[in-house]
């Protein structure tokens, strides 16, 4: 049994960012656990903390250590809980305490609550009738107005009464103070929901997700709790299998939680789960006010609601009984945090569910390597639906070499056949959607006389040209206007590829002018329901066309789509990161099914300058086997997750020499540790990250390969001890990132 414990006291507080070590008295050594809520001397005072680690290991002299008072017996079991999830994710991921803390627990602050007030009639109707009387002949007109309408309503809404009927406060107080009615008050929630109409759900599942919702709850009824690996096709039913798991969790008296990958499945998604589940159903994203945030954990905590809806963050939310985390379309890259700690929202819903007793539902039709690896290994179990709803076909993919179409003399962004299929389907009334991973009208600019790449002078990546002619930074907001000429050279060959979603629209509307056009990316999606107005347009057929960035692909369900146009399939393809093969086919598969989901097949035109491509021809052919085989040998090859483990150490400082010398200093404990023998570990570095320069901040990476992932986490905890200790390094930072998503 454990000695000591460390503990974080007034989590509330900004300055308190570490735990403090007390001993564990003989009668709570058998019951203390982390995440328990405990009473504990601070100074003078006594005050409450959160136990975080339970250890045989002193920090300091052993007579200086102060002992645990007592176990706080009535602590809120789900904070707790919440408080032990920071803990492993500070110890998994990196970063402070702090930091995890305010992951796990978002809003600290309290937002002032909405009242609902109401004035009820105290009197009974005979009664009532000779106040009334008494009012009017006294001529307290606004009493008799506000009598004469709660005898018609019994009750009434307080701003009814003091916007509709004109009476004041005063004139309801003086009711009030007679006996005559009374002002009843009531927490008002506010809710991103009520505005929703609920329309009923009438599905029947087929014997494909009868068999997989069995498989399921067989376990979970028999106490067994596990993370699943649902491989479906695209249409195949999914979210109806989701619903079925949620609807026998929630009669048990238990919560599910579902992520999705972005704010622009939220409405699509939270309409289906409405339809069934009616108000029992809330969102948590972004785009809600700090005060509908609050609102909604609060609802989450008091049992008013049974599932929440939302990308990432969504996974914090407070339920007390947590039985189901589903996580739809799980290789998506959103679900790994970008900021510190960057945790992974995938392995920390595996821990919470492991907490809270529950069982963990991983969906996709593309699922990421490292997962269907995992199911491989036996780690998930692994189940699939094969076939898409009502048997409706996959729709027809055909690869067009770009390489060929200039040959011809085709220089538009539309091949021949593309632009053929587009106006077939504006003759049949029948939508379209074309799809590029790219954002803005164009990228980069350069000098096409000397090469020459105008580049953001704080940061080492390149402006981008804005359609105002403004050139600005996506990383620190730097602006400047586009030169007339070449600052190196002074060519007047200078500008940008224009191959952006709105340049895109220029040319479609040019080509097709009879087109509705809609464009849905970052530009056109900044306002709070930009997303839903575009999604609902093209849904009712208020456009022919959708064009859009990779947020127009994933999840959305429109049945009159009977084409999809992949515009630029190998962007995405040569970037400099190793999932570069695996992005290309998730997103292609993604888009390629997005058509044909209604009575009418579809189609599906691939672009690309590289159509012999194994991610390509395999997306063609929605294979995902063939992907995964000839992926996993490259992994093997290369030492790459999921096969070895990968952790990116960055170095970031204003003086590049300190960064570099923290980085090199780094790297020798590596070595050491390398040097033991114990364990395989590949260190490589320092160099320049991808991007060695953000405003004004220089950054240094080291690499490090290891076949167990304990192995790197114990490298953290040796490379955070040392940079703490190291005096020479107080002006550089360390971050870490774990079998990083994106590239580095």
């Amino acid at each position: 049994m454990a000695e000591y414990a460390n503990i974080i006291v007034d989590i509330s507080h900004e300055k308190l960012d570490k735990t403090f070590q007390y001993r564990i008295p003989e009668r709570l050594k058998a019951v203390l656990k982390e995440g328990m809520l405990v009473s504990v001397p601070f100074g003078s005072r006594r005050m409450r903390g959160y136990v975080m680690e339970l250890t045989d290991v002193p920090e300091y002299e052993v007579d200086k250590i102060k002992e645990i008072l007592d176990i706080v017996e009535k602590g809120v079991a789900i904070e707790s809980q919440m408080i032990a999830l920071a803990a492993w994710i500070r110890k998994n991921y990196g970063g402070t305490m702090n930091h995890a803390l305010k992951t796990v627990l978002p809003v600290r602050e309290k937002k002032k609550k909405l009242e609902q007030k109401t004035v009820r009639l105290l009197l009974a109707p005979e009664e009532a009738e000779k106040k009334l009387a008494e009012y009017k002949r006294k001529h307290s007109v606004a009493r008799a107005r506000l009598l004469e309408a709660l005898i018609a309503q019994g009750e009434l809404d307080y701003r009814v009464i003091t916007h509709k009927l004109n009476v004041t406060g005063t004139v309801i107080r003086a009711l009030e103070t007679s006996g005559v009615a009374a002002v009843d008050s009531r927490q008002k929630y506010r809710n991103p929901v009520e505005h929703f109409k609920q329309n009923g759900y009438h599905k029947i599942l087929n014997e494909e997700q009868k068999k997989v919702v069995s498989e399921i709850l067989g376990d979970y009824d028999a106490g067994i709790r596990k993370t699943y690996l649902l491989k479906g096709v695209t249409g195949s039913g999914k979210t109806e299998v989701y619903m079925e798991l949620i609807d026998h969790v929630r009669r048990q008296g238990r919560q599910a939680i579902v992520l999705i990958p972005e704010i622009a499945l939220t409405y699509q998604t939270v309409m289906r789960f409405y339809n069934r589940f009616g108000d029992r159903v809330s969102i948590m994203n972004s785009r809600l006010s700090p005060g509908e945030r609050y609102d909604q954990r609060l609802r989450a905590e008091n049992g008013e609601i049974d599932i929440m809806i939302g990308p990432r963050s969504a996974l914090f939310t407070p339920f007390p009984n947590l039985g189901l985390i589903i996580i739809d379309e799980e290789h998506e890259t959103s679900y790994k945090s970008d900021t510190v700690p960057r945790y992974h929202a995938r392995e920390t819903a595996i821990m919470r569910a492991k907490m809270s007793g529950g069982s963990v539902v991983l969906g996709s039709a593309t699922p990421s390597v490292d997962s269907y690896y995992k199911a491989e290994c036996g780690e998930y179990r692994l189940l699939e639906l094969k076939h898409r709803v009502m048997e409706k076909p996959l729709p027809v993919c055909e690869i067009i070499d770009l390489r060929e179409e200039l040959r011809r003399g085709n220089r538009s962004i539309l091949s021949d056949r593309l632009a053929e299929q587009l106006e077939d389907r504006l003759k049949k009334h029948q939508q379209a959607m074309l799809f590029i991973n790219r954002r803005g009208l164009a990228g980069f600019v350069s000098c096409r006389a000397c090469g020459h790449v105008i580049k953001c002078p704080h940061c080492d990546v390149s402006l981008s040209q804005h359609k105002d002619g403004r050139l600005v930074c996506h990383y620190c907001g730097y602006e400047e206007a586009m030169p007339p000429s070449c600052p190196s050279c002074s060519s007047n060959y200078i500008g940008g590829f224009k191959a952006g979603t709105q340049k895109i629209e220029e040319i479609v509307k040019k080509r097709f002018p009879q087109a509705r056009v809609l464009r849905m990316d970052l530009d056109t999606t900044k306002s709070k329901e930009g997303h839903q107005q575009i999604l609902s347009a093209f849904a009712n057929q208020e456009a022919d066309i959708l064009i859009g960035t990779q947020m127009i692909v994933k999840g959305h369900d429109f049945p009159n789509v009977t084409l999809v146009g992949i515009l630029a399939a190998d962007m995405s393809l040569y970037v400099s990161d190793f999932h570069g093969p695996e992005r290309t086919f998730e997103l292609l598969t993604q888009a390629a099914g997005r058509a044909g989901r209604g009575e009418i097949p579809g189609n599906v035109v691939i672009q690309t300058y590289t159509p012999d491509h194994y991610s390509i021809t395999a997306a063609s052919r929605q294979d995902y086997e063939a992907f995964y085989r000839q992926e996993m040998e490259y992994r093997k090859m290369l030492y790459y997750p999921p096969v070895w483990n990968l952790l990116v150490v960055f170095f970031a400082s204003e003086d590049e020499r300190s960064a570099f010398a923290a980085a090199a200093a780094s790297m020798k404990k590596i070595e050491e540790k390398r040097a033991s023998g114990k364990e395989k570990l590949v260190p490589v570095g320092p160099s320049d990250a991808s991007i060695a320069k953000i405003s004004d901040v220089y950054k240094k990476v080291i690499y490090i390969k290891a076949e167990k992932y304990s192995v790197l986490v114990e490298l953290k905890d040796v490379l955070e001890e040392f940079m703490r200790d190291n005096r020479a390094f107080l002006n550089v930072t360390v971050q870490f990132d774990f079998n990083p998503v994106n590239s580095f």
